[in-house]
C-alpha cells in the first residue's frame, strides 16, 4: 500500500459525512492549475473503517505506479474494466459491483473515510470485483491506463463548484473527457450523473463536443438500471431537486 493507504488512527464508530464524489485540488497544492479529480475533505476514519483497512486493504487496495495496470492480474480474472472516479462513501459503487458481477471495477478516491467505508461494504457483502486506488484519478489515467484499455467510466455527482468563478475547477472539462475517450475501447461508455442543473448543461456540452463520443440519447439519458438511488439522491428528489444522467459511447 502507498503511504496514503496506511491504516489511520480510528475515531469512535460514527456515520461518515455525505459529500460530493469528486472535485479539484485546493489552492495551496503545488501547481494548482493542474487538473485533479478531487478536493481534500475533512473527516475521521471510524473504528469499523480502520478495521476494514487492516483486514481488507491488502487484497483490495492497489498501489499507484507509473506503469500500465495489468488488470487481469489485479482482479485475478479477465472481465470488462470499468473506471470509477470519486466514489464518495461507496454506496452506489458497492451496489453496482453486486448487480454486475462479471465486470471489474477500478475505483479512484482519495478521501480516506470514503475508502474505508467502501472496504467495509466489500467485507459486509462479500464483493470480489472491486479494486481501489487511493490516488488522483487523473494521474491514474495518464500513467496506468493505456489507450483502448477500459470498457466504461462512471463519474457520479462530482463536486459542482456552484459559484461561477469556481466553474473552471469542475472535473468534467474537454481535456479530461478527451483523455477518457482515448482510453475507452470501441463501444465503451462514459456515464456521468449530477444533481446540479448548470453542471448538467456543461457536461452535455463538453461530452457532445468530443468527436470520439456519441450520445446514447437525445440530450439527457434515462437513469440506467444499474445505478441506484442513494440516500443523498432520494433526499434531494423529495425536496424537488432534479438528477441528470448522461451516457456517451466511444464511436
Amino acid at each position: 500500500m502507498t503511504e496514503q493507504q496506511n491504516t489511520p488512527q480510528a475515531a469512535p464508530d460514527a456515520a461518515a459525512p455525505q459529500a460530493h464524489a469528486a472535485g479539484q485540488a485546493p489552492a495551496d497544492v503545488a501547481f494548482p492549475k493542474t487538473i485533479r479529480s478531487y478536493v481534500r475533505r475533512t473527516g475521521r476514519v471510524t473504528t469499523g473503517q480502520a478495521k476494514a483497512f487492516e483486514d481488507l486493504g491488502p487484497q483490495f487496495l492497489l498501489s499507484y505506479a507509473n506503469a500500465p495496470l495489468d488488470a487481469q492480474a489485479a482482479f485475478g480474472r479477465p472481465g470488462k474494466l470499468i473506471l470509477e472516479i470519486g466514489f464518495g462513501m461507496g454506496e452506489a459503487t458497492a451496489h453496482i459491483a453486486r448487480v454486475r458481477p462479471d465486470d471489474n471495477f477500478l475505483c479512484c478516491e482519495v478521501h480516506e473515510p470514503g475508502v474505508g467505508a467502501l472496504l467495509k461494504r466489500i467485507g459486509e457483502h462479500d464483493i470480489t470485483n472491486i479494486r481501489i486506488l487511493q490516488h488522483d484519478a487523473v494521474e491514474v489515467i495518464d500513467h496506468m491506463l493505456p489507450e483502448g484499455s477500459i470498457d466504461g467510466v462512471h463519474i457520479f455527482f462530482p463536486d459542482p463548484w456552484h459559484k461561477k468563478k469556481h466553474n473552471k475547477r469542475r472535473l468534467i472539462q474537454s481535456p479530461l473527457v478527451a483523455k477518457l475517450a482515448t482510453r475507452l475501447k470501441p463501444g465503451g461508455y462514459i456515464h456521468c450523473a449530477t444533481d446540479w442543473e448548470p453542471y448538467a448543461v456543461q457536461m452535455l456540452e463538453v461530452l457532445s463536443a468530443e468527436p470520439q463520443l456519441a450520445n446514447t440519447a437525445q440530450g439527457y439519458a434515462a437513469k440506467p438500471d444499474y445505478r441506484p438511488l442513494t440516500k443523498f439522491e432520494n433526499r434531494g428528489l423529495r425536496l424537488g431537486h432534479g438528477v441528470w444522467d448522461l451516457v456517451f459511447t466511444k464511436c
